[in-house]
């Protein structure tokens, strides 16, 4: 599957405050989001897999990618195009294997090491960072920087795209590492204007 990693958005209903999930999401496509993954930490395991088959039904009729977060069993039950893990979730090849060779997945790291064990043992893309300090995940680690980054891109030839404190302010700066795209929440889900803030971050890394 060819896939578009420009604008990777997660999603993350808390900052949504009581706005509809799947109206918020299609929004943000309308504006420009190229990949979507579900991300929600605090569901039930019934509700996520509604709230997939939700975001596989929009996904499907903008023909985007849908990503899961974390749970490789909602991932097979409503067979979206792929998984996204955690260094401390499954381990990547148990992942790979379970997953099937056509699905897409994706690996979180945070340096250089983590990233090459990843391109070796299966991972399809890696989603670097947190590049800069972030509201949205609870990280101990100091944020890597696009020093950081760049040494992660340059030390692969899989994708990679970077999280973390992405907005308008420091796209150019992220893009400038030579990474394949960027991964948001609140830029798009925490703004009055979900479609106009996606079109801006897509507008302004396509410049």
């Amino acid at each position: 599957m060819e896939v578009d990693y420009t604008l990777y958005l997660l999603t993350d209903r808390k900052i949504l405050e009581g706005k509809d999930l799947s109206r918020a999401v299609e929004e943000a496509i309308r504006g420009g989001v190229t990949l979507l993954q579900m991300r929600e930490k605090e569901v039930s395991t019934r509700e996520f897999y509604e709230l997939a088959l939700e975001m596989k039904e929009l996904a499907l009729s903008f023909k985007l990618p849908l990503i899961i977060n974390d749970r490789l069993d909602i991932a097979l039950a409503v067979d979206a195009d792929g998984l996204h893990i955690g260094q401390d979730d499954l381990p990547l090849t148990a992942a790979r294997k379970l997953l099937g060779p056509g699905k897409i997945l994706g690996l979180s790291v945070s340096n250089v090491e983590e990233a090459v064990y990843g391109e070796e043992n299966g991972a399809d893309y890696l989603g670097a960072g947190a590049v800069y300090h972030t509201g949205s995940k609870d990280i101990a680690a100091p944020p890597i920087g696009p020093g950081g980054l760049k040494k992660i891109k340059d030390a692969v030839s899989i994708p990679v795209v970077a999280i973390g404190g992405i907005g308008l302010s420091n796209i150019h700066e992220v893009k400038e590492t030579g990474v394949d795209g960027v991964a948001v929440i609140s830029a798009i889900l925490g703004s009055q204007d979900i479609e106009s803030a996606a079109r801006n971050l897509f507008n302004a890394w396509r410049r």
